[in-house]
């Protein structure tokens, strides 16, 4: 196996099944050193140097939070166990009544899924984020949420790799 099919075999789904984002990044993150940071930047720079058509498959590659799939137990490992850190995997009958309501609202005004990097944040807040940027314009929301997913990629990477720096 070469050095860039390891690289993209390690990192292909840092951010969430977007493998080219990671065979993009190779050049620039193998040149750099294999630090979180170090392939962070790497991996945010091929991101948005992407096209917003592609930005926006990344965006739509994300799952519901306490959605369908995580129901059906069909997340990745990191979706699965990111969204259970925030209890979303022990919602009352109540709370994932909100939070399908709010899934539905947020994807027919934006056309992609409510992303959130959901570590270290409750259900209250993860709602509240949710009620207060369901009112973005959609550029400021496609911004919003590409930040998250670059946020999110970081919390993957610390997990991975020794750090340079804290997340």
């Amino acid at each position: 196996m070469s050095e860039r099919e390891d690289f993209v075999r390690r990192f292909g789904g840092i951010f969430e099944h977007s493998p080219w984002v990671a065979e993009r990044a190779f050049d620039h993150a193998a040149s750099s050193g294999l630090t979180a940071g170090n392939v962070h930047s790497a991996l945010c720079n091929a991101f948005r140097a992407a096209s917003p058509a592609e930005r926006l498959a990344v965006l739509r590659a994300h799952p519901d939070l306490a959605g369908k799939l995580a129901i059906a137990g069909k997340l990745t490992a990191d979706s699965t166990s990111e969204q259970a850190s925030a209890g979303l995997d022990r919602l009352s009958p109540e709370e994932h009544a909100r939070f399908t309501e709010l899934n539905a609202a947020y994807a027919r005004k934006f056309g992609f899924p409510f992303i959130i990097a959901v570590k270290g944040l409750t259900k209250a807040e993860i709602l509240a984020a949710f009620e207060q940027r369901i009112d973005n314009s959609a550029e400021e929301e496609f911004e919003t949420a590409c930040a998250q997913v670059e946020r999110i990629a970081r919390l993957r990477l610390s997990s991975m790799l020794p750090g340079d720096d804290n997340a």
